[in-house]
């Protein structure tokens, strides 16, 4: 493994809460006051309503593969290929998505519609969201 430091997210007061929200194992989206709808990524309004009544809300974690692909490109030194790079979109609004690695899982086995759950890395004060497959018996 590289011993290369990984690019890490710039922390902000809009998108703090996300990126540390990994520290007690939940992963949390912006959630609307007026209409519930998730807004990601964080911004200050809720793009259905317009209202900004917007606060961090837990999620379950549970999300379905969208697409993926398997990057075999030394692109960072930090990132020793193969990885896999994909799309999920969370149980709770399949509207919202997330870009993310998915560990865990032998690229041939991966399928859209396959079922993922977070996994947290920790990366110095951010705790990156990662998915990793999980059985049927969810």
């Amino acid at each position: 493994m590289s011993s290369a430091p990984k690019p890490l997210p710039l922390l902000t007061d809009t998108n703090r809460f996300f990126w540390t929200s990994g520290a007690d194992g939940v992963l949390r989206l912006l959630q609307c006051g007026a209409c519930a709808s998730y807004v990601h990524p964080p911004q200050p309004v809720c793009r259905e309503c317009r209202s900004d009544d917007v606060r961090p809300a837990p999620l379950s974690g549970r999300a379905t593969v969208l697409g993926w692909t398997v990057n075999h490109q030394p692109w960072h030194p930090a990132f020793e290929p193969p990885y896999v790079i994909a799309v999920v979109a969370f149980e709770e609004d399949p509207t919202v998505r997330l870009t993310t690695n998915l560990i865990e899982a032998e690229p041939e086995s991966i399928a859209i519609g396959m079922a993922v759950e977070v996994v947290f890395r920790e990366e110095e004060d951010a705790w990156i969201p990662v998915f990793r497959p999980v059985g049927d018996d969810r």
